[in-house]
């Protein structure tokens, strides 16, 4: 299962962002291992003297960047697991900014941090081989729009890429 197999009443257009950033040459799992390590090599490669500066006075530490990479991974995995499950129930969106403050980010050790995504992770991807092709085309409810479970899967992908980026451009 690829990201070309998405069609648009699997997302909603806000999720464009994410989506177009995840290669449509690898598949769903292949896409959640190799970010893995990309991910880890990228957060080990910066310098400790950056991890909790910020671009501007209003925006996240790269710490903080990293939490939030974490925690989003936990609320889509959430999503994809009761979308898989055909769970009818709307899940409802969530405001990153009130989780960043409570979680502490910048308080902990970037090792600390990689530990927490790669259990993080490691837990998404033995979801993902557990599910059919048939459950991950199941379509819900989040954030009040359409979304199947693995549209859930690959925004994941793309959202971390995108704040790569992001702290590529803006950060170091």
């Amino acid at each position: 299962m690829k990201v070309t197999d998405l069609t648009s009443k699997e997302y909603n257009p806000f999720y464009e962002t994410y989506i177009s950033k995840v290669s449509g040459e690898i598949s769903l799992i292949e896409g959640f291992m190799k970010g893995k390590i990309q991910v880890e090599d990228f957060f080990k490669s910066i310098p400790q003297d950056k991890l909790e500066y910020r671009y501007a006075e209003d925006k996240w530490s790269i710490k903080e960047v990293f939490q939030h990479i974490i925690d989003n991974e936990r609320v889509f995995m959430y999503r994809c697991f009761r979308i898989a499950r055909h769970d009818k129930t709307p899940l409802t969106g969530y405001e990153q900014n009130d989780y960043i403050l409570p979680s502490g980010a910048n308080k902990k050790t970037i090792s600390s941090l990689i530990e927490e995504y790669q259990v993080v992770r490691q837990n998404f991807i033995v979801l993902l081989k557990s599910l059919s092709s048939q459950d991950l085309e199941v379509i819900g409810t989040a954030s009040g729009s359409a979304m199947s479970a693995r549209a859930a899967a690959f925004i994941t992908i793309g959202h971390e890429i995108h704040h790569i980026n992001i702290i590529k451009e803006r950060y170091l």
